[in-house]
């Protein structure tokens, strides 16, 4: 996710997908990306919905569960997120997670930069 803030009035939000293969401490390869953006004000439920359609514009659909950041989803638990993705959800665990979300994270940026 990149932009939950406000800039001259205006939202911004963009997230990026990244769908990769890893082990517990590094991305082994990155396989597809997929963006999503919208203008609407940051929501759990707007929020939910740009990820979805990230998630649902990677080139292959995931094979293994859609990890994210707990404060990507304002803290809610694992339960309230899940039933918005397939195959599954989860927060990150590993170190090779973490990379990949981060991955994610500088692909959503750069995509928010281009946008303005």
């Amino acid at each position: 996710m990149s932009g939950r803030h406000e800039e001259d009035g205006e939202y911004l939000m963009v997230a990026a997908a990244v769908r990769a293969r890893i082990d517990s401490t590094r991305i082994r390869s990155v396989e597809g990306t997929g963006f999503a953006a919208a203008r609407e004000g940051p929501s759990l439920d707007a929020t939910l919905e740009l990820v979805a359609t990230a998630v649902g514009n990677l080139p292959e659909p995931p094979d293994g569960p859609i990890v994210a950041e707990h404060g990507e989803f304002y803290e809610e638990p694992a339960e309230r997120v899940g039933p918005s993705f397939r195959p599954e959800f989860k927060y990150v665990e590993s170190i090779g997670e973490r990379e990949t979300v981060q991955a994610a994270h500088h692909a959503a940026y750069a995509a928010r930069d281009l946008l303005l």
